[in-house]
This record gives structure tokens, sequence and C-alpha cells, in this order.
């Protein structure tokens, strides 16, 4: 404890050190300085709250299921919900899931006691990686209920090490424990922590339920026209390189492409559109060009890719070209249609399901994208098989959902 101690107060001079240089660390800095403030403002000593920490956006999509549907058993109690990342704050600060919306705080003693004296919480939910000894322990000693949710272990985490005594310890600070699978589960239980259930990962709830939503962006639509549409979503250089060759070297008759980076900086951006030798446009240029006669769309905001796919006839996901990580497979598959990713995909179990059902494509190299998405396209009912086995999975694979509250009401 001593040692992390140290490591939190020197991560954090480190961190506000290398916030003078990068804007995205400097948002979280700034924003840790005001979480007090917040929840002072927000939160009285008599109300009855629920906190839900997230990581990022990707752990905030994967646990709103959770949420919402808590939401519902307790109306009269105020929600808060934390982001370690300003890349999860910064885009559902104003969720309507929560009353409270707020950075967390660095996991120091005084900030874990500070923190849950504002709050004070009848119910912690961390979901899928999240483990914050300081703030976890201070919850037990307090005897407040915490669940971790959609969690996922391996083997070669601080957990199963000889040195992890530390996260060990806040590990069993959990009440319970939902795993995506049996091997976490399993993994668990090798420490002796026993209150464990596998039900699998919330995200195929998440993804199933935009199937409710009206998914329609006209501005697509008039993109798209009727041609086969490849959708690239969440997109690094590595992942774009692929596209940059494909677009530039082979036909595109009645083909068109929508690329939605993970970043969205101006040079970036402009960087990739001037790298495209065909008709291309951004989305912020949608009202002054005739997306019609384009051949790609580039996607310069954020917040639209689930949507988007529901218009893909081919699907990718960035991330694992490169080291990463790969990014989510559930939200095109949902929409049934077949996705191609890079090769780096070991620690994504979903990925590797869909590829051994042939729903989804690996590819590591130049040749074998150009190879399998020629293939796709040019294949319209192997194409819509592929798609099928994607969308059967996602069904197959729900309920997660339904036996975390099942647990909760008890």
């Amino acid at each position: 404890m001593f040692f992390y101690n140290i490591l939190i107060y020197i991560s954090r001079l480190i961190l506000r050190l290398l916030g003078f240089f990068n804007p995205k660390l400097k948002l979280g800095i700034e924003g840790r300085k005001h979480t007090f403030g917040v929840l002072k403002k927000h939160l009285s000593k008599s109300d009855k709250t629920l906190w839900f920490h997230c990581a990022s956006l990707g752990e905030f999509e994967q646990g709103l299921p959770v949420f919402k549907e808590l939401r519902k058993l307790y109306p009269s109690h105020k929600f808060v919900v934390t982001f370690f990342s300003p890349s999860g704050y910064e885009i559902r600060k104003n969720t309507p899931v929560a009353d409270v919306v707020v950075y967390l705080p660095w996991d120091t003693r005084a900030n874990a006691k500070k923190f849950l004296d504002y709050v004070h919480p009848e119910l912690i939910v961390f979901v899928k990686y999240e483990v914050w000894p300081n703030i976890l322990l201070e919850a037990k000693k307090r005897n407040i209920k915490a669940i971790l949710i959609s969690a996922l272990f391996r083997k070669d985490q601080i957990y199963f090490k000889p040195y992890g005594g530390l996260m060990k310890r806040a590990l069993f600070s959990f009440e319970h424990i939902f795993t995506q699978n049996k091997s976490s589960e399993e993994l668990l239980n090798s420490l002796g922590y026993i209150n464990t259930t596998v039900s699998g990962d919330t995200r195929f709830d998440r993804v199933f339920s935009q199937l409710e939503l009206d998914n329609t962006l006209d501005f697509v639509s008039t993109f798209k026209q009727n041609t086969t549409c490849v959708v690239a979503g969440s997109t690094w250089p590595e992942d774009e390189a692929y596209f940059i060759h494909y677009i530039n070297s082979k036909p595109t008759e009645n083909l068109k492409f929508i690329i939605a980076p993970h970043h969205i900086s101006k040079a970036s951006i402009e960087k990739l559109k001037s790298s495209l030798k065909v008709k291309t446009a951004l989305y912020s240029e949608k009202d002054s060009v005739d997306l019609k006669e384009m051949k790609v769309l580039i996607i310069d905001t954020i917040g639209l890719l689930s949507k988007i796919y529901s218009y893909a006839s081919i699907a990718y996901v960035g991330g694992a070209a490169g080291t990463t990580g790969l990014h989510n497979t559930l939200e095109p598959a949902v929409f049934g249609v077949p996705i191609i990713i890079g090769s780096h995909y070991e620690k994504f179990p979903e990925a590797s399901d869909m590829i051994v059902q042939n729903g989804m494509i690996s590819v590591k190299n130049q040749e074998e994208f150009d190879e399998n998405l020629s293939f796709l396209v040019e294949n319209r009912l192997e194409t819509q098989k592929l798609g099928t086995k994607n969308f059967d999975y996602i069904k197959k694979n729900r309920g997660a959902v339904i036996q975390i509250l099942a647990y909760l009401r008890k």
C-alpha cells in the first residue's frame, strides 16, 4: 500500500507535466479539480445514492443497460457516474441516466474518504477492469455494497502474480463479481474468490437495444444511394493505410466508403482526406457538397458510429491492425453485417468467437485485406450469410443484465 500510494502521487505529478503538451490529459487534470465542488453542490447528506464507475466511454456503454434498469428500480435515488478518462467524461457528461457526472478523483486515501463522505452510496457498480484499492478498501470498511460487472480476467494480470497482494485485496472488496466467461471465473476461484457468476457481457444487451432506436441518418442515406457501403469504424493510421491503398488502387464502381477515425484532430483528418485520390467529403462539409457524387465520407465528429453501422454492407472495426486494442465489434454485428479486423485481437474473446463462427475475418497484411474485402464486395450472398452469423451470435449471448438485476433484487 505504501508503494502504491507513492506511485499514485508520482503518476499524478507526471500527468500534470504531460498535460502541458497533451490537450486530452489536460482535460482530465482540470476536470478533477472540480469533482468535489460538483459533488458538494448537487448532493446532500439526506440523498439516497447509487454510484457507477467506468474507465471510459466503452465501459459506460457496457454498463448502460444495467444503469437504466436500476434507474427504474430506484427512481428516488440520485445516480452518480464517474469516469477516469476524458474520452468518456466529455462525451457523456450530460447523460440522462445520471444526476451527477464527475471525474473519479485520484485514488489516494484522503480522496477515497472524502469522495465516499460526499457520495455515501448504497451500492457501487464498477465496470469491467476498474479496481482502485484505496476507494474499494475504504468502501468495504464502511460496509458499502460493491459489485463488478462484465469482468474479464487473464493470467497475466497483476491479481495472479506473487506481487499482486494489494490488488488482490482490493478485488476481494467486491461483494460479487459478474464475469464475461468461465475462464475468468476460474481465475478468480484460483485466488479463493468464490462470489462469482458467469453472466456474460452486458454489451450484448446494450447493442441489441440499438435495434429498438431510430437509426436513420439522412446524410448517410443521401451519400450511400443504392451502393455497397463499407463502413470503417474507430480506425487508427494502421487501419486507414489498408483503405487508402485499396480505394486508390481498386475499381470503386457502385462501392462507397465511410471512415470514422478514432482520433478526429484536424491534422489527422486532413492527412487522411488528402491521401485519397477519389471524391472525398468530411461530415463537417456535408451541407456544402453533393454527397451523392462522393466516393468516401470521413466522419470528423463523434457519437454517430453506432447508427452509421446500420447502413453498412460490410464493416471494418479498427484497432487490431496495430497494438492500440480492438474497438467494439458488437456494434456492427447486431446489424447483421460481416466484419473485417486486423490480426491483434487476442484479448477480445468476442472477436475470437465470431471468427470461429465465420462471421468475422482477421487480416494481417494489405494483401489479405484486399483479397477478403474484394471477395465480400463481389459475393453478396456470402456476405449476407456471414452477417447473419454475427447477428445470431449477438442474439444468443444476451441476458447478462437479467442475471445482475436478479442478484441485486435479493
